[in-house]
């Protein structure tokens, strides 16, 4: 149900980092990982699933909404997430 905007404490800008602000341009992370980044936490931090659930519905839309500055990398195992990174020219192989 929505509520009135005095209900709250304080309201903020949402503002969301860029893909290059957030990720290194050499290395991928998982949509875990970058959940955590996307909360200024380190991409190994330790979670509650609950919190973990929280922080994924943002970093879903979030990659969804910058998938044209990202590549995708195919999980290593089936029983690994698959990997996103900064999109480079030298990333993509060439087409012809």
């Amino acid at each position: 149900m929505p509520e009135p905007k005095s209900a709250f404490d304080g309201l903020y800008p949402c503002d969301f980092y860029e893909p290059a602000e957030l990720l290194e341009p050499d290395q991928c992370y998982t949509v875990y990982e970058i959940a955590r980044l996307l909360q200024d936490l380190d991409p190994d931090a330790g979670l509650e699933p609950e919190t973990e659930d929280v922080l994924l519905d943002w970093a879903i839309p979030w990659i969804m909404t910058n998938a044209e500055d990202l590549v995708v990398a195919d999980p290593r195992s089936d029983d690994e997430p698959g990997y996103y990174g900064l999109r480079r020219p030298e990333d993509l192989p060439e087409s012809n």
